[in-house]
């Protein structure tokens, strides 16, 4: 399920998600060690012709853990205080190598990225969006594949 399948799913939580990681240029990207314990780095990612992209150094730990094992999440930066405009939104799923000279030319056309770099073509297993309403609800939206929205309030 890439970006352009989750747009068209749930448009609503798309737009906020996309809002959310556009108010800032670098996340938390989450990766799995070799060990199995998680690794947290920095990262800038992009929306483009339909897909949710990650670019990365070349050699860097972030994508050599990819490259073994393609499970991710990815925060958004929530951005200074604890205002957290537009609520906290995470994206989770796997991340595949994109091998395709192609595809990785027409990245490199729009983004202008410093080469050589890896790029990674994601595949979605659940978004989430946690906000605050009404200064006294919890709720959280979660998504995934073949799923309504659902929509959790706590007080």
């Amino acid at each position: 399920m890439n970006w352009a399948a989750f747009s068209n799913a749930a448009p609503e939580l798309a737009a906020t998600t996309e809002q959310r990681f556009g108010a800032y240029r670098h996340h938390v990207l989450v990766t799995l060690r070799k060990d199995g314990s998680p690794r947290t780095s920095g990262l800038e990612v992009r929306f483009l012709g339909g897909e949710l992209w990650l670019g990365m150094m070349p050699g860097s730990l972030k994508s050599l853990d990819l490259r073994r094992d393609p499970r991710f999440a990815l925060q958004a930066n929530p951005g200074e205080g604890t205002g957290m405009g537009g609520g906290d939104v995470r994206v989770s799923g796997r991340a595949y190598e994109v091998e395709d000279g192609a595809a990785k030319a027409a990245y490199v056309k729009e983004v202008e990225p410093p080469e050589p770099f890896h790029l990674f073509r994601t595949e979605l297993t659940e978004v989430v969006r946690t906000s605050v309403e009404d200064d006294m609800y919890l709720v959280t939206r979660v998504w995934k594949p073949g799923e309504p929205v659902r929509t959790l309030r706590r007080r």
